[in-house]
């Protein structure tokens, strides 16, 4: 397997619109593993193709702490929401920043599993938190843009120092 490099706020591939798997197979499926051991060594709850440059309708989730619930939706529509939902959200792709996002509670969601097979799935919590996150990355969508301009622009001017303070990597 292999990890994958996730890409940061404010990216602008972030921004790309994904667009719907069109074949399951033995490719993809080797990709779904390598995007779970990306956010388990992140560590993450859940992780969108999109974030890792692939630009597929496609994302990852484990909201358990012993990574005993997989759970893999490919080309995933919402059929239903209701309730609210506000929750405190990271995101990997916008490290070390938490902010408060309402979102619906519950959600039904279509898709295919990894085997490509039709599924339904309702989820609450937690789970359906986190697959609207990584469905809003799917839209080319992020957390911070349900914050205010000037939280927003306060966070990425502080990833891009962030960033310019980095050591650069050691030549060989």
């Amino acid at each position: 397997m292999t990890k994958l490099t996730i890409l940061e706020f404010p990216n602008p591939r972030l921004r790309k619109k994904a667009v719907p798997v069109q074949h399951v197979d033995d490719a993809l499926r080797q990709f779904i593993d390598d995007m779970f051991e990306t956010m388990y060594a992140a560590p993450g709850i859940g992780l969108a193709a999109t974030q890792v440059d692939v630009h597929k309708r496609l994302l990852v989730t484990d909201v358990s702490s012993d990574h005993s619930e997989p759970h893999v939706l490919i080309n995933p529509v919402i059929l239903e929401k209701d309730g609210v939902a506000v929750t405190e959200e990271g995101c990997l792709s916008v490290p070390g920043y938490y902010e408060e996002v309402e979102r619906a509670e519950h959600i039904r969601v279509s898709y295919l599993d990894r085997d490509g097979a039709e599924q339904t799935m309702e989820a609450r919590g937690l789970l359906a938190v986190c697959i609207q996150h990584e469905i809003d990355h799917l839209d080319g969508k992020l957390f911070v843009d349900y914050l205010s301009e000037a939280k927003r622009s306060r966070i990425r001017k502080r990833l891009e120092k962030d960033r310019r303070l980095q050591p650069a990597p050691a030549a060989l």
